[in-house]
């Protein structure tokens, strides 16, 4: 019984550590939210103009094929 308590006590320090990691360094994991919120409108960004650039291709070879 005592084995299992100790490994339940080693579990719950590790578990204590990474939160008051977390908690003393959570400008970094703020950090990386941001940047990955970033990444997320850029690339939306980017599908917006090949969608628009797409439609202006499709525009050009219309009234070229008019002429």
């Amino acid at each position: 019984m005592d084995v299992v308590l100790g490994i339940l006590s080693f579990i719950g320090h590790a578990i204590e550590a990474v939160l008051n990691y977390v908690e003393a360094h959570h400008w970094i994991f703020g950090l990386a939210a941001l940047g990955y919120i970033f990444y997320l409108h850029d690339r939306a960004l980017h599908a917006r103009f090949d969608a628009l650039d797409k439609r202006i291709d499709e525009v050009r070879k219309r009234l070229a094929i008019e002429y």
